[in-house]
């Protein structure tokens, strides 16, 4: 019996998978518990079409993680961290910071932990973070500038 996984099963399938299982097993489990339906000619035409609406979304969130690229690299955060005799720092600044100060002054949402960079600034200057926009095939670039 043929049957499309409407959710992932262990040992069968992924949700979306079309499978081949034993009659019993399909009817009296997996249409049972509404974990599948049969793969008829109006079923699949439905997953088809599903597939084409999953691939078109996939293809926006990557267009505005592009646009969001674009945007990210024009900007510079500025820190301001407290030094002593030589240059040396005391304090530093964490992902956590540099996610606060794009949200508050440029209106940018990103997640602290999609910084590829997980490590605290602890020098003066100019630093690049890089943040993974989507599914590491785009990589942000946010330039920060920690002073004293």
């Amino acid at each position: 019996m043929k049957v499309i996984l409407l959710s992932d099963v262990k040992k069968v399938g992924k949700k979306g998978d079309v499978v081949e299982v034993s009659d019993g097993y399909g009817r009296n489990f997996l249409l049972n518990k509404k974990l599948a339906v049969l793969a008829t000619k109006k079923s699949m035409e439905i997953l088809d079409e599903q597939h084409l609406q999953q691939d078109l979304e996939e293809k926006q969130k990557e267009a505005d993680a592009n646009a969001l690229k674009e945007q990210l690299s024009k900007i510079v955060l500025e820190f301001h961290v407290k030094t002593g005799e030589g240059g040396r720092v005391f304090g530093s600044v964490s992902t956590k910071q540099i996610v606060e100060a794009l949200r508050e002054k440029h209106q940018i949402k990103i997640d602290k932990r999609k910084v590829i960079d997980n490590t605290t600034i602890s020098s003066l200057g100019y630093t690049d973070v890089k943040v993974d926009l989507y599914k590491n095939k785009v990589i942000g670039v946010i330039r920060v500038h920690v002073n004293g």
